[in-house]
């Protein structure tokens, strides 16, 4: 080859490695301007979130990925409000819809989906140190942005303008010992980015170092790699911490104080964490008494099991308002699960499965009534049970409980049973004469062509006998357990069988206020070794819990593992506050005055609103009263049949049977007589006895339902 030819080709060779250089080097350049975008947004973040250190936050920064060799965490926040996993966006025209996210035509939903999936991992990890699931919050922050506030499935979504506020608002939720325990754990699962680690440049998505650290190119023909240093970049201006250290204490504070009492109902403490993810060989239950958290941690077993396991949960109760208000708790909590949990009272699931299995059943009250009625004149008019000790309310929930709600068919068994929960004892002569009641009631529902509540139970769990469903549920959470009736009991169980985690019960024996008395034994239900007792409460103060405890102190029960029990009694009630109130009124006008003049005083309080006050009665009829009391007075009112969980600024007034499962800041019960309090059980018969105890259990649940304070008027 001439040797101008070779100059030649020499010259462009060295021209071309020149030009690929600079390429490569303003590649470099403009990677390290676009990730030094980021980190400039990322600062912006980390500016806001500032005051959150001396209110007791720890704010991690710059965190690997956990399972990934380049993914980086913006900002892991570990405090009282618990564990925020946050990222820094620095998106430009984003819209958000049906619960997706877009930036300009761009989906990028999926983004988001992959810091739900690293916070619910996050639950998993940190559930060991006792980081309740519901603690675990992942955090999209839109860069440059204020007044947003969506979610996107479970993530998120706020301006850096309002993260602060939205942290800080969740109030103190972990003790300083339970922050510590977390970010112990944090440090180890969230590992520091060492900022001086070459990243290569041939990954999709380099995850690149600040603007200021090194660049490697791809190798040379001398084998190494040649490094490009970006141009230094002026500091972003960083905006001054939105609140200062005071302000961050007082929307603490306001943030604990002041949100609906529906927020604190989703509420659950890490220590009950264990408990949500447990995982047990068969059927289970989780019982304690009155403020230890069993329906929360109830709800929130039921998103883990979605979360986990293919196919629907099922969450259900005896009481048919409450699935309403535990779907509305859910959404709140666990968003992204909830169309996989369904939530339906016991009479509801039976009617769906007879409307699957085309089984027609026709209830109507006013033929029941008729039914019952017309065999009562007929039989027990007269008779043995026809006396003033009991009305014909007890005989006819001894028909409907006792022996349908057993699903009993024969004499025999009627005759031999030992009725667990029922003190009055009846001879041979009286039995007989109930069983002939409860034979010409059946006759005469079927003569009118319709069924009761206990009959639609027993025919939907004869048809799971016959068929089992053919896509069986994964899980069935009972709430409330102890009012179900073993019929019940076995339908439920039917759905899922023995399955591991299948089949949870939860309940607690004191608060039982209808007369099933069943054992599990009776439904093929065995729970053995497979228990948890949660022994804190955490919604009563003191003050309220030994006042209400004062009304069952003496109380047994038959409790439905078959044991005679006295109920659970907390280890520990951390919260204090005042006294519960207890007024004698004069008459009835005079206690709906009272009960006027306590909730606006009630209401007057930084931090309660109507929405907050619950007004309990043990009839309908107290119900009535107090609604047209208030209404009168100007209060707005909602009656707890039509709540449905949403919160809403009004007074709810209902039924102490239709609280079950709820919670309030101030509760004020307003028709019990000043007799019940007084009257001693060793100076009643047991036909009395049984009256008395039934009533001061349901009394026991009204008052347990106060978190703040309680108000009782006698007359």
């Amino acid at each position: 080859m001439p040797a101008g030819d070779s100059a030649a080709q020499e010259q462009s060779r060295q021209l071309a490695l020149a030009a690929a250089h600079e390429r490569a080097a303003a590649d470099a350049r403009a990677t390290a301007s676009r990730y030094g975008v980021a980190s400039a947004t990322e600062q912006r973040t980390a500016a806001a979130l500032a005051p959150l250190a001396a209110a007791g936050y720890h704010l991690l920064a710059d965190r690997r990925w956990p399972g990934s060799r380049r993914a980086q965490v913006d900002m892991v926040v570990v405090g009282p409000a618990g564990v925020f996993i946050v990222d820094t966006k620095a998106w430009a025209d984003v819209r958000m819809a049906e619960d997706r996210i877009f930036r300009g035509q761009e989906d990028v939903t999926d983004e988001l989906m992959a810091l739900a999936d690293l916070a619910y991992r996050t639950e998993g990890e940190l559930v060991e140190v006792g980081l309740a699931p519901g603690e675990v919050h992942a955090v999209a922050v839109l860069a440059g942005r204020s007044g947003v506030d969506e979610r996107v499935g479970p993530v998120r979504v706020l301006g850096d303008r309002d993260v602060l506020r939205q942290i800080a608002r969740r109030g103190a939720r972990l003790g300083q010992e339970q922050v510590d325990a977390v970010l112990a754990r944090c440090l180890s699962w969230f590992t520091h980015v060492d900022a001086a680690a070459p990243i290569s440049t041939t990954l999709p998505e380099p995850v690149l170092p600040g603007p200021r650290g090194p660049v490697l190119l791809a190798p040379d023909e001398d084998g190494a790699p040649d490094t490009v240093v970006p141009e230094p970049r002026p500091a972003p201006d960083l905006p001054t911490p939105l609140l200062s250290e005071g302000e961050v204490q007082r929307a603490m504070l306001e943030g604990l104080m002041a949100e609906p009492v529906e927020e604190w109902m989703s509420f659950l403490h890490p220590a009950q964490a264990r408990v949500v993810r447990r995982s047990y060989n068969g059927p289970a239950r989780i019982r304690g008494a009155a403020g230890t958290g069993k329906t929360v941690v109830g709800l929130h077993r039921a998103a883990y099991l979605a979360r986990t396991q293919q196919g629907k949960v099922l969450v259900t109760t005896y009481i048919r308002t409450l699935p309403d208000v535990l779907r509305q708790q859910l959404t709140r909590l666990a968003p992204d699960v909830v169309d996989r949990v369904e939530f339906a009272g016991v009479h509801e699931t039976a009617k769906r499965i007879l409307d699957e299995r085309g089984v027609s059943v026709r209830i109507d009250g006013k033929q029941i009534a008729s039914a019952w009625t017309a065999a009562w004149g007929r039989v027990a008019g007269g008779s043995a049970i026809d006396t003033d000790r009991h009305e014909q309310e007890y005989w006819h929930d001894e028909v409907s409980y006792v022996i349908k709600g057993r699903g009993l068919t024969r004499w025999e068994e009627y005759a031999a049973l030992p009725r667990l929960g029922r003190r009055h004892r009846l001879g041979m002569q009286q039995r007989r004469v109930v069983w002939d009641l409860y034979e010409a009631y059946d006759k005469e529902l079927r003569d009118r062509g319709v069924h009761d509540f206990a009959d639609q139970i027993a025919l939907a769990e004869a048809e799971l006998r016959r068929e089992p469903l053919a896509e069986r549920y994964t899980a069935v959470v009972v709430d409330e357990a102890q009012d179900l009736t073993c019929v019940m009991i076995r339908m439920l169980h039917a759905l899922v069988g023995d399955a591991p985690d299948g089949f949870t019960l939860i309940g607690d024996g004191q608060q039982t206020i209808y007369p099933g008395g069943f054992t599990l034994a009776e439904a093929g239900v065995s729970v053995a070794g497979r228990g948890t007792v949660l022994d804190v409460n955490y919604r009563n103060t003191r003050e309220i819990l030994q006042f209400a405890s004062l009304l069952v102190k003496d109380d047994e029960y038959a409790d439905i593992e078959g044991a005679t029990a006295r109920g659970d009694r907390p280890t520990e009630v951390p919260r204090r506050g005042p006294k519960p109130v207890y007024v004698r009124c004069q008459n009835e006008a005079d206690r709906q005055r009272r009960m006027v003049l306590r909730v606006h005083e009630v209401v007057a309080e930084v931090g309660t609103n109507f929405g907050d006050v619950g007004v309990l009665s043990l009839s309908r009829r107290g119900v009535e009263s107090a609604t047209e009391a208030l209404k009168k007075a100007g209060v707005p009112v909602v009656n707890l049949e039509q709540y449905d969980g949403v919160p809403v600024n009004r007074v709810k007034v209902g039924t102490i049977k239709r609280a079950k499962g709820l919670e309030f800041k101030q509760v004020l019960v307003v028709d019990p007589f000043a007799s019940w309090l007084t009257e001693k059980a060793e100076e009643l018969d047991e036909v009395d006895r049984e009256r008395r105890e039934f009533r001061l259990r349901e009394l026991y649940v009204a008052m347990t339902r106060a978190r703040d304070g309680l108000w009782v008027a006698s007359i």
